[in-house]
């Protein structure tokens, strides 16, 4: 098996740093954690990773694992812990998510909200198959929620989460988007 490579990639969001692995962990979407306890029975790297002072969130998405500090983090620190540990825990061969995690994201997601199954199916359809990827690239993730009365429910996530540029993105780009494509979105909201 070849080396762990692990390179810093710099985010849209001043409070967080994607952290670009040459391995592959999940085949779509993100596990996002808020917290320690979130993570305590889901991923082992991320609970290693919140022992870091000024950690507040952590998201893996396919290959690569992002982190946000708090406001009265070093990033210094931050970034030279993270780094070591990432590189460590894979190196060593340890799980970055347990298998229930897994298999609860790669479970169908239920249609949640009122509002008609095609609306829903084809907002999920662009959201994974346009919208998800591009963000994921800046080391964010944006998750549906749901769609009521022409309004769509989002979660974003990641270094999207607090990001200066998260509410031009949304507007401008996802909801033009998807009201481009589904006539009877009206609005899209973060939650």
């Amino acid at each position: 098996m070849e080396k762990i490579l692990v390179s810093l990639e710099f985010t849209p969001n001043p409070n967080t740093l994607k952290y670009l692995i040459n391995r592959s962990f999940l085949s779509q979407g993100a596990a996002n954690f808020r917290n320690r306890n979130e993570a305590e029975q889901k991923s082992p790297l991320a609970v290693k990773l919140f022992s870091i002072p000024g950690i507040e969130g952590v998201m893996v998405g396919r290959n690569f694992v992002t982190v946000t500090k708090a406001e009265d983090g070093d990033w210094d620190e931050v970034h030279q812990k993270c780094s070591a540990i990432i590189e460590t825990h894979l190196t060593d061969g340890l799980p970055v998510l347990t298998d229930a995690a897994l298999k609860e994201l790669n479970e169908t997601p239920k249609n949640a909200g009122s509002g008609s199954d095609r609306i829903v199916t084809r907002i999920r359809e662009i959201l994974d198959q346009e919208i998800r990827p591009a963000v994921a690239m800046d080391g964010g993730d944006i998750v549906f929620e749901s769609y009521k009365d022409g309004i769509v429910y989002l979660h974003l996530q990641g270094a999207c989460a607090g990001c200066p540029g998260a509410t031009m993105t949304l507007k401008m780009g996802v909801e033009n988007r998807l009201r481009e494509a589904i006539p009877e979105v009206k609005e899209v909201v973060s939650v």
